[in-house]
Protein backbone atom coordinates (compact mmCIF):
# COMPACT_ATOMS: atom_id res chain seq x y z
CA UNK A 1 0.00 0.00 0.00
CA UNK A 2 1.42 3.37 -0.98
CA UNK A 3 1.66 5.62 2.06
CA UNK A 4 2.79 8.79 0.29
CA UNK A 5 4.15 9.76 -3.09
CA UNK A 6 7.50 10.88 -1.68
CA UNK A 7 10.70 9.83 -3.44
CA UNK A 8 13.42 8.74 -1.04
CA UNK A 9 17.20 8.17 -1.31
CA UNK A 10 17.80 11.80 -2.13
CA UNK A 11 20.95 12.35 -0.05
CA UNK A 12 24.28 11.78 -1.77
CA UNK A 13 26.00 10.60 1.42
CA UNK A 14 23.41 7.88 2.21
CA UNK A 15 23.99 5.06 -0.24
CA UNK A 16 21.17 2.62 -1.15
CA UNK A 17 22.23 -0.33 1.00
CA UNK A 18 19.92 -3.27 1.66
CA UNK A 19 19.10 -1.84 5.09
CA UNK A 20 18.33 1.66 3.79
CA UNK A 21 16.07 0.27 1.06
CA UNK A 22 14.30 -2.10 3.45
CA UNK A 23 13.60 0.79 5.83
CA UNK A 24 12.18 2.90 3.00
CA UNK A 25 10.04 0.20 1.39
CA UNK A 26 8.66 -1.31 4.60
CA UNK A 27 6.28 -4.19 3.64
CA UNK A 28 7.04 -3.71 -0.06
CA UNK A 29 10.64 -4.82 0.55
CA UNK A 30 9.51 -8.44 0.10
CA UNK A 31 8.32 -7.59 -3.44
CA UNK A 32 11.56 -5.69 -4.10
CA UNK A 33 13.62 -8.74 -3.08
CA UNK A 34 11.51 -10.94 -5.41
CA UNK A 35 12.11 -8.40 -8.17
CA UNK A 36 15.89 -8.50 -7.60
CA UNK A 37 15.90 -12.31 -7.60
CA UNK A 38 13.95 -12.38 -10.88
CA UNK A 39 16.47 -9.98 -12.47
CA UNK A 40 19.04 -12.77 -12.28
CA UNK A 41 16.79 -14.95 -14.48
CA UNK A 42 16.65 -12.16 -17.07
CA UNK A 43 20.41 -11.49 -17.16
CA UNK A 44 20.06 -7.94 -15.83
CA UNK A 45 22.33 -6.18 -13.35
CA UNK A 46 21.00 -3.34 -11.22
CA UNK A 47 23.54 -0.55 -10.77
CA UNK A 48 22.94 2.30 -8.35
CA UNK A 49 24.20 5.81 -8.97
CA UNK A 50 23.48 9.24 -7.56
CA UNK A 51 22.21 11.60 -10.27
CA UNK A 52 22.81 15.25 -9.45
CA UNK A 53 20.27 16.53 -11.98
CA UNK A 54 17.41 14.75 -10.16
CA UNK A 55 19.16 14.80 -6.78
CA UNK A 56 18.42 11.14 -6.08
CA UNK A 57 19.86 7.64 -6.21
CA UNK A 58 18.48 5.67 -9.15
CA UNK A 59 18.93 2.05 -10.08
CA UNK A 60 19.72 1.38 -13.71
CA UNK A 61 18.76 -2.10 -14.98
CA UNK A 62 21.43 -3.07 -17.51
CA UNK A 63 21.46 -5.97 -19.91
CA UNK A 64 24.96 -6.63 -21.27
CA UNK A 65 26.07 -8.95 -24.02
CA UNK A 66 28.90 -9.49 -26.47
CA UNK A 67 28.14 -8.38 -30.01
CA UNK A 68 28.75 -10.52 -33.10
CA UNK A 69 32.16 -8.89 -33.62
CA UNK A 70 33.20 -9.34 -30.01
CA UNK A 71 32.38 -5.84 -28.74
CA UNK A 72 30.71 -5.26 -25.40
CA UNK A 73 27.12 -4.05 -25.77
CA UNK A 74 24.54 -2.89 -23.24
CA UNK A 75 20.98 -1.65 -23.13
CA UNK A 76 19.20 0.08 -20.27
CA UNK A 77 16.14 -2.11 -19.68
CA UNK A 78 14.60 0.09 -16.96
CA UNK A 79 15.17 2.70 -14.25
CA UNK A 80 14.26 2.11 -10.60
CA UNK A 81 13.61 4.60 -7.81
CA UNK A 82 12.70 4.10 -4.17
CA UNK A 83 9.64 5.80 -2.71
CA UNK A 84 7.98 5.77 0.70
CA UNK A 85 6.43 2.29 0.83
CA UNK A 86 6.92 1.28 -2.82
CA UNK A 87 9.43 1.28 -5.66
CA UNK A 88 8.96 2.65 -9.12
CA UNK A 89 10.12 0.91 -12.30
CA UNK A 90 10.18 3.02 -15.47
CA UNK A 91 10.69 1.41 -18.85
CA UNK A 92 11.37 3.68 -21.82
CA UNK A 93 10.18 2.21 -25.11
CA UNK A 94 11.14 3.68 -28.49
CA UNK A 95 8.07 5.28 -30.07
CA UNK A 96 8.37 3.20 -33.25
CA UNK A 97 7.67 0.03 -31.19
CA UNK A 98 4.40 1.24 -29.60
CA UNK A 99 2.30 -1.08 -31.82
CA UNK A 100 4.44 -4.10 -30.97
CA UNK A 101 4.11 -3.42 -27.25
CA UNK A 102 0.32 -3.43 -27.60
CA UNK A 103 0.54 -6.95 -29.06
CA UNK A 104 2.44 -8.33 -26.07
CA UNK A 105 0.61 -10.73 -23.70
CA UNK A 106 -0.01 -8.17 -20.94
CA UNK A 107 -3.11 -7.08 -19.01
CA UNK A 108 -5.50 -4.59 -20.54
CA UNK A 109 -4.45 -2.00 -17.93
CA UNK A 110 -0.90 -2.09 -19.28
CA UNK A 111 -2.14 -1.76 -22.85
CA UNK A 112 -4.09 1.30 -21.72
CA UNK A 113 -0.87 2.70 -20.19
CA UNK A 114 0.81 2.26 -23.58
CA UNK A 115 -2.04 4.04 -25.33
CA UNK A 116 -2.10 6.90 -22.79
CA UNK A 117 1.67 7.38 -22.53
CA UNK A 118 2.97 10.42 -24.39
CA UNK A 119 6.26 10.68 -26.24
CA UNK A 120 8.94 12.58 -24.36
CA UNK A 121 9.78 15.89 -26.04
CA UNK A 122 10.46 16.41 -29.72
CA UNK A 123 13.94 14.95 -29.93
CA UNK A 124 13.53 11.91 -27.65
CA UNK A 125 11.52 9.31 -29.48
CA UNK A 126 10.61 7.28 -26.38
CA UNK A 127 7.49 6.89 -24.27
CA UNK A 128 7.67 5.92 -20.58
CA UNK A 129 5.78 3.11 -18.87
CA UNK A 130 5.83 3.70 -15.11
CA UNK A 131 4.91 1.04 -12.54
CA UNK A 132 4.47 1.75 -8.82
CA UNK A 133 5.19 -1.62 -7.20
CA UNK A 134 4.20 -2.52 -3.67
CA UNK A 135 2.84 -5.99 -4.48
CA UNK A 136 3.74 -8.63 -7.04
CA UNK A 137 0.47 -8.21 -8.98
CA UNK A 138 2.22 -6.50 -11.92
CA UNK A 139 5.62 -8.21 -11.80
CA UNK A 140 4.80 -10.56 -14.67
CA UNK A 141 3.84 -7.62 -16.91
CA UNK A 142 6.92 -5.65 -15.88
CA UNK A 143 9.21 -8.55 -16.81
CA UNK A 144 7.39 -9.10 -20.10
CA UNK A 145 8.10 -5.45 -20.94
CA UNK A 146 11.68 -5.70 -19.70
CA UNK A 147 12.27 -8.70 -21.97
CA UNK A 148 10.77 -6.76 -24.87
CA UNK A 149 13.01 -3.76 -24.09
CA UNK A 150 16.06 -6.05 -23.99
CA UNK A 151 15.23 -7.32 -27.45
CA UNK A 152 15.45 -3.82 -28.94
CA UNK A 153 19.10 -3.36 -29.86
Amino acid sequence: MKSTKQQLLRQLDIQPTEEVIEDALKEANVVYLRFLKELENHDIQLEWRYYTDGKAWLGKGLHRWTGPRGGNKEVTAFWLSIWDGFFKVTIYIPEKFRGEVNRLPVKDGVKQMVTDSRQMGNTLKYFPLVFDLDSDGMLEEVFTLIEFRKSIK
